[in-house]
Parts: C-alpha cells; sequence; structure tokens
C-alpha cells in the first residue's frame, strides 16, 4: 500500500465521518480471507497494515507444542525458540509468511472494502436522515409504478407509495410532484426503505401545520384527527390563547388556509370542530355540519347518546354513516343518535321547543 491510500484514508475520514481505525481493521479481516483463499491454506493467520505507511504483513500463528501433529497450526518448542528464546509451551508464535505479490491482492480487497464502507456509511447517514423525519411530510418527483407501488424520488432515495396508500380515483404521472406523509423507515441490506402514505390522519395533520402560522407556534394546538381519505376528515383544535379562535385560525382570510389543504387533498370535505373537555360540548361539536338538541352521557359505558331535531338526523348521521362514525373517531365515544321522535317513543322524552346545543364548528367542501 502507498502513502496515497494512508492519505485517502484520512480524507474518507474527514469528508464521510468514517473511522480510519474501522477501515484498518475492516481491510485486514478481509485480507485475511484474501490470504487464506488465494494460497489455499488453513493456517491461522494475523494481518498486520501499517497505520502510517500501509505496509502489510502476514503472520502464521501457531501453537507452541512439544510434539507437532499439524505443522499448519503448531510449532515445537526449539522451533518457537529459534524465533525467540523466550517462547514456553502454549505460547503462540507469529512467523511472517508474507506472499511476494500479495500487494497486488491486498490492493484489490482493500479498494473492495473501502467501497463497501463508504456505502455503508452513506446508506447510514440517509438513513439518519430520514428516521428523524418519519411522521413527517416530505415532496418528491414520481419516477415509475408497478403493480404494488409508486417510487418517488426524495433526492438521495427512492420511497416506495404503496398503492394502496393512495386516495381513491388518485392517480400520478412520471414527474409529477407529490406530498406524501412518512410512516415507517427501516434499514434494510439494500439500504434505507422509505414507505409513504396519501391516506395516513398524519397527512392532514401536518399540512395544517404548515398551513396555520398559530397551530406551528404552538399557540393553536390539533387535539384529534378522524380521516377518511378522499371523502371527509374532521379535526379537533384547541387554543391556548383565550383570544386566539382556534377554528378560524385553521379556516384563514377568506378560507384560504384550509382551502389549500382541501386542494392538496382533492376535494375531499374537511370539517374543523372546536375542541372542548366538556364531553357533551364535545360531540355535540363533532357531528357537525348537523344541529344538536341534547347529549347524554354515560361514562360507564363511554357511550354519548345524541338527539337531533327530526329533520336533522339523516345529515347527523351521514351518508352510509359516514358523519357519526368520523365524529365517533374523532372524539373516543360511541356515539348513539336518536332523533326527537325516535327519543320520545324509546324513552319517553318529550318533545320541546328549547334551543339547539350552540356549537363551533365549520365544513369545507
Amino acid at each position: 500500500m502507498s502513502m496515497d491510500f494512508i492519505e485517502a484514508l484520512n480524507e474518507l475520514e474527514r469528508e464521510k465521518g468514517i473511522s480510519k481505525d474501522i477501515l484498518f481493521e475492516a481491510i485486514e479481516a478481509a485480507l485475511i480471507s484474501s490470504y487464506k483463499r488465494n494460497f489455499n491454506t488453513a493456517q491461522n493467520v494475523r494481518v498486520d497494515m501499517n497505520r502510517h505507511t500501509g505496509a502489510i504483513k502476514v503472520f502464521a500463528r501457531k501453537l507452541v507444542v512439544e510434539e507437532v501433529l499439524d505443522p499448519r497450526t503448531e510449532i515445537s518448542v526449539p522451533a518457537a525458540r529459534e524465533i525467540n528464546p523466550s517462547f514456553q509451551l502454549e505460547d503462540i508464535a507469529e512467523i511472517e509468511v508474507t506472499p511476494r505479490d500479495f500487494g497486488r491482492i491486498a490492493a484489490q480487497t482493500a479498494k473492495q472494502v473501502v467501497t463497501q464502507r463508504i456505502r455503508e456509511a452513506e446508506r447510514g447517514l440517509i438513513y439518519n436522515a430520514f428516521v428523524e423525519k418519519e411522521e413527517d411530510i416530505v415532496t418528491g418527483i414520481v419516477q415509475r409504478q408497478d403493480l404494488r407501488n409508486i417510487f418517488v424520488d426524495l433526492g438521495k432515495v427512492e420511497a416506495h407509495l404503496p398503492l394502496n396508500e393512495l386516495m381513491p380515483n388518485e392517480k400520478f404521472k412520471h414527474g409529477d410532484r407529490i406530498k406524501a406523509y412518512i410512516t415507517k423507515v427501516e434499514n434494510t441490506t439494500k439500504g434505507p426503505q422509505i414507505l409513504l402514505s396519501r391516506t395516513h390522519p398524519g397527512l392532514l395533520k401536518r399540512l395544517f401545520e404548515l398551513e396555520v402560522p398559530e397551530i406551528f407556534d404552538g399557540v393553536v394546538e390539533i387535539r384529534s384527527v378522524a380521516r377518511e381519505a378522499g371523502f371527509r376528515s374532521k379535526i379537533a383544535v384547541y387554543s391556548r390563547n383565550n383570544e386566539v379562535d382556534p377554528v378560524g385560525s385553521c379556516v384563514g382570510p377568506k378560507g384560504m388556509r384550509v382551502q389549500t389543504i382541501v386542494n392538496e387533498l382533492r376535494g375531499e370535505k374537511i370539517d374543523i370542530v372546536r375542541y372542548s373537555d366538556s364531553v357533551e360540548e364535545y360531540v355535540a361539536n363533532a357531528l357537525s355540519p348537523s344541529k344538536v338538541l341534547e347529549v347524554l352521557v354515560f361514562e360507564a359505558e363511554k357511550m354519548a347518546r345524541v338527539i337531533v331535531p327530526d329533520y336533522q338526523l339523516s345529515l347527523a348521521i351521514g351518508i352510509k354513516g359516514q358523519n357519526a362514525r368520523l365524529a365517533a373517531k374523532l372524539t373516543g365515544w360511541k356515539i348513539d343518535i336518536k332523533s326527537e321522535t325516535q327519543a320520545e317513543e324509546e324513552f319517553g322524552r318529550e318533545k320541546t321547543d328549547h334551543d339547539e346545543l350552540p356549537q363551533d364548528s365549520v365544513s369545507v367542501d
């Protein structure tokens, strides 16, 4: 090995953060395998690579014994003492056995090891960079598609977007820019594997964090998200500052903030509701845009019975039960919706002309 090679290792350590000592150890281990393979020997050997000059020496390691049964791994006491008079029984004697043309083999082996370690280090850097972005949004360029995945170029790595993580009727072609949510980052033998999603509720949450400064600053907090991707979502927000309207902050001036998110999600309807520590109020808000007359809470069953005007029953339940289902996901409570007439027939509740419960929510198509 030449001094140029040593300098190259020093440069790698500075630029890519690959420890020179680790490289030396890896090269020495690889040279042992190369020596045994190329010279067809089963000897126990040690390879020493000088850290300053790059000079390489191969030493056969033999056990000092009284009677030699295997000359490849054993040496007699007299023969060992010819090398060093201090050798005793059971010591390990090292005898230099460096082949003449070992330099060429060593150079090839060292190049392979260094190239592999550089590749591993780069993969490690990419993995570390993206594992920190897990559960965050990234923007990439669509490269190609197979039967199961869309492959998205994120710059230094290609991510996988499974087709079942696309919203209904969503299609992308080569060269399209795409925003997606990182669901998982794995370090595999082939390098980092990054899985993306367009349907995950986290995508909606991150989009609001990007569009609403009050959320980014921590003044407004997203307490819960429920989503049926491509169709409808509900998001519950709360303000730490009584002077800041959390719903209004998310909607933005003339609805611009939420409309940007709706456009990104291909027209997905979004209900923004105010979070409340009061279960009755929270459930009523979550059922937006339906009006609610009364909420009865059953703590033991974690169930809320909601009574709505007769004309609002279908709206409260939603198409195929979607509105009620999303409200239940959002609040974490089972929700049983009854019209005034049903409540009177089943529970003897009398119809009254009392006002509907106040609600604080906005629905955006």
